[in-house]
């Protein structure tokens, strides 16, 4: 097994390579790292059901389904893979030109971070995501990927890295950390002159440990706390089948919605029918019935589990969601500001004052509109895919694609100028 310290330093050493690279060259490579992604499915089907049988008994069946890989899944992710090529370059973009008094002709240009590594747990297509972003925008790639998913990681690093070679380019420009314990992550946090940007893509014991103790610069992601307010004015049906996509459609993920407020006008409406869409409906269907943490106020209109002090505050990544009723758009406003993660927040309603007030105030990354939460995706905001979602407000916001992977540098050009 090659030490986390000798990948950072392979990939220290592959870091000036990286800026040679033009972007058909890089473009050339992606192609190559889809084709040998397709080409060994099989391969990284084999590996993750090696990780699903190792996992199973010891994780929650949706965070099994976050580990779980299909030939759909793995088209996806070359696909994603392929989105990318097309996207534009971002390295070398003149952000600003200036030319002050003094003559110096100054321009503001976009250059790559360095090195990005990234920390993440069981959901194997962020080995691909992370890696093709990188690579993309100019950086090499440091993945540590949870131990539940690693088999499946290295497959698909295995056939990336292929891709690399088929373009005769370095294999350690993608480089994965083959130690699954905490110490391989405490280095990756003190990797002082070999890190330049850490990303941990995780549940919150992950991202606290990241933000507290890095010594490296680090990008707060993914804990999502998402809320849906149906305001008085909302179309019922719409806002059902809003927080019905936004719960169910994927729980396990940091977009699906964990809180409802309803508007008092419309609750005795709304939640009796939610109720039994979550429960009676879908145990007709065979499928999982969501659990409702209820308010004392929404105790009263339906039968649930009492709410307790933390259900407001917690991201269940489960077929569960907190539930409470308000009496205004403010009221909605200031419990979503106290609460929230700052992720994705949503409001279902027909009355544009609200809807605006609600955009201006909610401070979130991504603040919809009669829209699910599942959106707010790399892939799904024309990204190609996503490194992670940042709920920060510093350099990144949101899905972070290849823009959000660049810094920039000042080149000044003169003619003999002295100060």
């Amino acid at each position: 097994m090659m030490t986390t310290q000798r990948i950072l330093q392979s990939a220290a050493e592959a870091r000036s390579s990286m800026l040679t690279l033009d972007t058909a060259k890089k473009n050339e490579a992606i192609i190559h790292m889809a084709s040998a992604l397709r080409n060994a499915a099989d391969d990284i089907l084999k590996a993750n059901s090696e990780d699903m049988a190792a996992a199973a008994g010891t994780i929650s069946d949706v965070m099994l389904d976050r580990l779980r890989l299909t030939p759909q899944r793995i088209e996806e992710m070359a696909k994603g893979i392929l989105a990318v090529a097309a996207l534009p370059d971002p390295v070398g973009r003149v952000l600003s030109e200036t030319v002050p008094k003094n003559g110096l002709l100054i321009k503001k240009v976009s250059v790559p971070l360095g090195v990005v590594a990234i920390i993440y747990e069981s959901r194997p297509n962020v080995t691909s995501d992370a890696a093709v972003l990188a690579f993309k925008s100019g950086n090499v790639s440091v993945l540590r990927s949870g131990k539940e998913a690693f088999r499946s990681a290295k497959a698909i690093v295995t056939a990336l890295r292929q891709g690399l070679a088929a373009s005769r380019l370095p294999e350690n420009y993608i480089n994965l950390i083959e130690d699954t314990t905490r110490a391989s992550a405490n280095e990756l946090m003190n990797a002082v002159g070999f890190v330049d940007l850490l990303i941990p893509r995780g549940g919150k014991g992950l991202i606290t440990a990241c933000v507290e103790n890095a010594r490296v610069p680090c990008i707060e992601t993914g804990t999502g706390i998402c809320h849906i307010y149906v305001d008085a004015s909302a179309d019922i049906d719409m806002a059902l089948n809003i927080i019905d996509n936004a719960k169910t459609s994927r729980p396990s993920v940091c977009n699906a919605a964990e809180v409802l407020l309803v508007h008092s006008a419309v609750a005795e409406k709304l939640l009796p029918a939610l109720s039994k869409r979550f429960e009676e409906d879908r145990m007709k269907k065979g499928l999982c019935p969501v659990e409702l943490r209820v308010s004392k106020r929404a105790a009263a209109l339906i039968d649930g589990t009492p709410a307790g002090e933390q259900d407001f505050d917690t991201e269940f990544l489960d077929y569960c969601m907190a539930v409470d009723i308000v009496d205004s758009v403010e009221e909605a406003i200031r419990h979503i500001n106290k609460h929230s993660t700052g992720h994705s927040e949503c409001i279902v309603t027909k009355n544009r004052e609200n809807a605006a007030l609600f955009t201006k105030m909610i401070d979130s990354a991504a603040v919809y509109v009669n829209a699910s939460t599942r959106f707010t995706d790399g892939g799904e905001f024309g990204l190609g895919c996503e490194m992670g979602i940042s709920t920060g407000k510093l350099h990144a916001r949101g899905p972070m694609g290849l823009f959000e992977l660049n810094t920039y540098k000042y080149i000044i050009k003169g003619n003999g100028q002295i100060r």
